[in-house]
C-alpha cells in the first residue's frame, strides 16, 4: 500500500507491502529512517528549522519543524520496536528554490537544524541528496529499505 507523506507530515510503517513517499521536496527536508532488522521505516517532511517562530503551530503540528518533528519521528519508530543503533538514515531536499540567498536560504537552514540535532544525539547520516536548485520526490520500500529518488525531468532511480 502506498502511504503519502504531505508537507509537514510523517508516516511510519512496519507493513512489508507498504511504500512511503513524499513529493516535491524543495527547501523542505525529507528525512527517511529505516531499521533493517525490524523492517520499520519512516519518513518526515518538515518545512522549517525551529519551532520557536510559532509555538502554537509547533504544538498543533510538530512535523512542521525540524526541532519538534525529528524527535517525534524517532520516538514513533521506537514505539514500533526500531532501535537507534540499527537505524539507517537518509536525508533529501534542502534546495535553494526561487533564488533564496543568505539569511533567507530556508533549505540550508533546514539542513543545518537537522545536522545540529544529529550531532547532539550522535546520529549519522548514511545517504543524502541535499541542496541544489531542484525539487525531489522520494520513496521508501518497507520490505527492502530501498529508497528511490526522482527529480524533475528524470526517471526514478535507486539511491
Amino acid at each position: 500500500m502506498k502511504q503519502i507523506v504531505g508537507v509537514a507530515d510523517m508516516k511510519i510503517s512496519n507493513n512489508l507491502g507498504d511504500s512511503i513517499l513524499t513529493y516535491s521536496l524543495g527547501s523542505c527536508i525529507g528525512l527517511v529512517i529505516y531499521d533493517p532488522v525490524a523492517k520499520i521505516g519512516g519518513l518526515l517532511h518538515y518545512i522549517l528549522p525551529e519551532s520557536k517562530i510559532d509555538k502554537t503551530k509547533a504544538r498543533n503540528n510538530p512535523f512542521m519543524f525540524a526541532d519538534t518533528g525529528i524527535p517525534k519521528l524517532f520516538e514513533t519508530a521506537y514505539q514500533f520496536d526500531a532501535k537507534k543503533n540499527r537505524m539507517e538514515i537518509s536525508v533529501f531536499g534542502g534546495a535553494q528554490i526561487l533564488g533564496q540567498q543568505g539569511f533567507f536560504n530556508i533549505g540550508q537552514q533546514n539542513y543545518m537544524a537537522l545536522k545540529k540535532i544529529f550531532l547532539e544525539n550522535q546520529l549519522i547520516i548514511n545517504k543524502e541528496n541535499i541542496g541544489g536548485e531542484i525539487s525531489r520526490t522520494i520513496r521508501l520500500e518497507i520490505k527492502t529499505g530501498d529508497i528511490f529518488i526522482k527529480t524533475s525531468g528524470t526517471k526514478e532511480v535507486k539511491v
